[in-house]
């Protein structure tokens, strides 16, 4: 992880415009009807309805989807009482990641006040904003007798996430720790370090999942709390020990789990050593852990280990639950965060970790295969199945447990519209991006001279997503450079045609020839064949001098396609390859095949395209819901392309039957599973909304792809090739540098995955 300078923290928050977060109009207002509409006169008619019932606020207004991030400053992060205001960077903060998470929109709001009594009055008397409250960076005890109140007191949802969101975070992590561990939570001995608001719900939620508080020794900086003190106030009291353990070394021997929420470096390595086989240490304090990551896997192998923080395997992140909890909780409109609620995100968060994560996922962060093990106990940050998962479990649990005063029933349709509302499809590329600039590739660019890729390529670059490698003419690149204002300082330049790379020419020549040689290939052949730019710049991928190769802005995609299927070869178990578009809007994100290579495709080349596109959907972690589509619906036109796309359903309902396919089918069909369930109930897309669209040709697929495009339904990424052995893309002659600097972000990550894969064989 890069380190960070004060400079950096502090320009990061003051430039543009100061703070993170702004209140941004859901609602047109550029008429003089629109501004009547939203304020007077035409305001008067929604308030009147809320004047007699006050739920259809829930309505009418943002309140639903409105969260309160509330603090006075009195325990800000690891700074202690600096005061509300002081606070108020944290608290922007957390509404960021409300809202990037999980679509929560907030007002962070600074109480300056520090009696628990007048603090409660105040936060009551704002509640009717909100449709949740999180309290944030408030003292113990206060914090206890505060978030009781309120939540006694107020018919919404409210958590003090210091002290339930750690509790949730690290129960899941302790739950798949000591599965792998081998051991019972009713049997094993645990030691706390650390008294404060988080340790007190941590550890009482380590007792609802059925740990013994006689098997519980909890420490605070006086030594451990026990029954033998007359220095305790409630909270401690209900956690005092009666063993005769004095001291946080005795506490530990034996032991099986350390949790640390207190100050560095008091675990040492011959405590750890001291304790149980498979011992469990969660050392949370932070920035710097109670005993160093280098020193507790110094001290023993058989160690479970994790931290707070996200440079080292096992970070216990609170964002892991806390937005997708109040997502849960608002989507239902609970009037309460209940226990019901907040085990179903325990156990939500820590069965994820079982599931195969999606190639995204390990790509972004620079790991060869994420599964459940020693080091993956719980999930990373940026797995997008958080969403689905948390929300869901505690949605579920809020209407179980009674508490929910809106009933959802269908559960698919939930998971969808979550996705539609956190704009799932509008960050995808930004979530990309970010992976890519975690392990930036060697890029060659093949149309070097050309406007649009030069400035994608230096783009790409100044954004650290890759590092550029321009081919063409050095003095014409630097030239167009110098007029566009553009420094290539970083950036190779490779004049294929020049005398200095005759070598490499020859080299890639007797590569290709011998690769191809009972195909007809000749040497002299190969070597004319190096001057061209796409077979030179897919010679140097094919040889590892890069890592992955854009074309398409000068060169027909058809030879294009030609030089990829000669010079890199299709993956193994396909035929043939394709490309699709990533369509993403309002309405979710959409993934069309094929849209760039196949123009007629036969029943042979429709099945690898379909396995293709399956595979390249499970790859941006999205579940493939696939509709096969023609002009007409199952069999009830058995000419033409219908009959080729009608055997390509039934070859994947025998062959495949755990895809989620059917046709054929018209596009409305595949689109309103209202209209299709109604209408055709047999078919296996039945209650599934459809976000995989395979067409049956090229005129058809690159018409709708390009149609969708042009009257602005979303953005697009693409094309994204599919089934070649190395990482090619494929751009075309409108591709603006955007377009061009996406698909460079897609290349650089299907490079990321592969190096992966070659690892795990």
């Amino acid at each position: 992880m890069a380190k960070m300078t004060k400079e950096d923290a502090l320009l990061y928050h003051s430039q543009g415009k100061p703070g993170k977060i702004e209140v941004v109009p859901t609602k047109p207002y550029s008429t003089q009807r629109d501004l009547s509409l939203a304020y007077s006169p035409g305001v008067a008619e929604p308030c009147l309805e809320i004047e007699k019932n006050q739920e259809t606020a829930y309505d009418y207004t943002a309140k639903g989807n409105l969260v309160a991030v509330i603090s006075n400053g009195t325990a800000v992060l690891g700074l202690g009482d600096i005061g509300a205001l002081s606070g108020k960077p944290v608290m922007e903060g957390k509404g960021l990641l409300f809202k990037i998470f999980a679509g929560i929109d907030v007002f962070d709001i600074e109480v300056d006040e520090k009696d628990p009594e007048k603090f409660i009055q105040a936060v009551k008397a704002i509640a009717p904003t909100f449709g949740g409250i999180n309290l944030e960076d408030i003292k113990a005890p206060e914090c206890f007798e505060i978030e009781t109140r309120l939540k006694g007191e107020l018919n919404i949802p409210v958590m003090h996430d210091d002290q339930h969101g750690t509790a949730i975070i690290s129960s899941a992590g302790i739950l798949n720790a000591l599965e792998l561990a081998g051991k019972k939570i009713e049997d094993v001995q645990i030691v706390v370090n650390g008294a404060g608001a988080s340790a007190n719900s941590c550890t009482k939620l380590y007792i609802a999942l059925g740990a013994k508080r006689e098997n519980i020794v909890m420490c605070d900086s006086k030594g451990v709390i026990s029954v033998r003190r007359t220095d305790l106030n409630e909270s401690k009291k209900f956690f005092a020990t009666e063993r005769n353990v004095n001291s946080l070394e005795e506490a530990v021997a034996g032991a099986d789990v350390f949790l640390g929420l207190s100050v560095a470096d008091v675990l040492t390595i011959d405590m750890v050593r001291s304790m149980n086989a498979n011992p469990i240490v969660f050392a949370l304090a932070n920035p710097n852990p109670e005993i160093s990551y280098e020193n507790a896997k110094a001290s023993r192998e058989d160690l479970i280990f994790a931290t707070g923080r996200s440079d080292y395997p096992n970070q216990i992140n609170n964002v892991l639950g806390f937005p997708y909890i109040f997502r849960g909780a608002l989507d239902v409109r609970a009037t309460t965060i209940n226990e019901e609620m907040k085990l179903a995100a325990v156990k939500a968060i820590a069965a994820l970790v079982k599931e195969p994560v999606p190639d995204v996922v390990n790509a972004a962060y620079g790991l060869t295969r994420l599964s459940f093990d020693r080091e993956y106990i719980v999930p990373k940050p940026l797995d997008p199945r958080l969403l689905t998962w948390v929300s869901t479990a505690v949605a579920k649990a809020a209407i179980e447990s009674g508490v929910a005063k809106k009933i959802i029933t269908d559960w698919n349709e939930y998971a969808s519209k979550l996705k539609e509302l956190m704009g799932y499809d509008n960050k995808m590329i930004r979530q990309l991006t970010d992976m890519a600039k975690q392990s930036p590739k060697r890029v060659v660019f093949a149309e070097g001279s050309h406007e649009n890729m030069l400035k994608a390529a230096v783009t790409a670059k100044v954004e650290g997503i890759c590092h550029p490698i321009l081919l063409g003419n050095d003095e014409r690149i630097e030239k167009l450079a110098a007029e566009l204002h553009m420094d290539l300082d970083g950036i190779e330049i490779v004049n294929l045609r020049h005398d200095r790379e005759e070598e490499r020419r020859n080299r890639y020549a007797k590569i290709l020839a011998e690769k191809r040689e009972r195909e007809g290939a000749t040497l002299d052949e190969a070597k004319d064949k190096m001057f061209e730019r796409n077979y030179f710049g897919m010679m140097m991928v094919e040889t590892g001098d890069a890592d992955a190769f854009i074309t398409g802005v000068y060169t027909k995609y058809s030879n294009t396609i030609k030089v990829a299927k000669e010079v890199i070869g299709i993956q193994a178990g396909y035929s043939n390859f394709g490309a699709l578009h990533i369509i993403t809007g309002k309405k979710g994100t959409f993934f069309l095949a094929d849209t760039l290579i196949n123009r007629h495709p036969t029943t042979e080349v429709l099945k690898d395209i379909t396995r293709l596109a399956h595979h390249a959907v499970s790859f941006f972690a999205h579940e493939p819901v696939m509709a096969m589509l023609s002009y007409s619906n199952f069999g009830a036109d058995p000419e033409g392309s219908p009959s080729s796309v009608h055997k390509v359903v039934s070859y994947m309902h025998e062959n495949h039957p755990d895809m989620i396919i059917d046709g054929e089918m018209q596009v409305n069909f595949a689109l309103d599973k209202n209209l299709r369930d109604a209408k055709y109930p047999f078919t296996k897309l039945n209650g599934k909304d459809v976000n995989t669209l395979i067409f049956p040709n090229l005129s058809s697929a690159n018409t709708a792809q390009k149609l969708l495009q042009e009257m602005g339904v979303g953005d697009t990424i693409g094309p994204i090739q599919m089934g070649l052995n190395k990482p090619i893309h494929f751009t075309d002659f409108e591709s603006s540098v955007r377009d061009i600097v996406n698909i460079t972000t897609v290349a650089v990550i299907d490079a990321i995955v592969q190096d992966k894969m070659k690892e795990v064989k």
